[in-house]
């Protein structure tokens, strides 16, 4: 079992530029500090290339039955592999092995704007309670694609 989450990002902004957003180092940062990253480390090789994100974040407002899995931080280590300017594959370690995060990134121009559509299939393996954190790491994922979004906007206005 596995719970798919799936966000599109509006953009009026050209297919070029928004490339550009995603391959720039200060944005990821930007992106980090929204979803108050402790601490974090941004690599890029390009698009087409790797993007990789090392960040920590506290757990706070996590609910109790998940504390117990996730301790009081956890650390998320994010790869990107991009294909070209708009395709890539995504594979996050949440720091929890029993949980597995894997999606895509699809960058399309469509007239004016640009849709990044990002797609992950999120899975927690754990007896009893895996649907719960599986729906809690869904939601947790959902939220930081939200944020990233709202720093893109915000990036791409200046």
């Amino acid at each position: 079992m596995s719970t798919t989450v799936t966000l599109d990002m509006n953009y009026d902004a050209p297919l070029a530029a928004v490339t550009a957003m995603l391959a720039d180092p200060a944005f990821r940062e930007e992106v980090c500090e929204a979803q108050h990253a402790t601490s974090r480390t941004v690599s890029i090789s390009g698009i087409p290339g790797t993007v990789d994100i090392r960040f920590s974040q506290q757990t706070e407002g996590i609910p109790g039955f998940a504390k117990k899995f996730v301790g009081s931080s956890i650390s998320v280590t994010q790869h990107e592999t991009w294909s070209s300017a708009t395709a890539a594959t995504i594979d996050i370690d949440a720091g929890l092995p029993i949980a597995d995060i894997k999606g895509s990134v699809a960058v399309t121009e469509r007239g004016t704007t640009t849709v990044e559509t990002v797609t992950l299939q999120v899975t927690v393996k754990v007896p009893l309670v895996g649907g719960k954190l599986e729906g809690l790491v869904a939601e947790m994922m959902r939220k930081a694609l939200q944020k990233e979004y709202a720093v893109g906007k915000r990036y791409l206005a200046r």
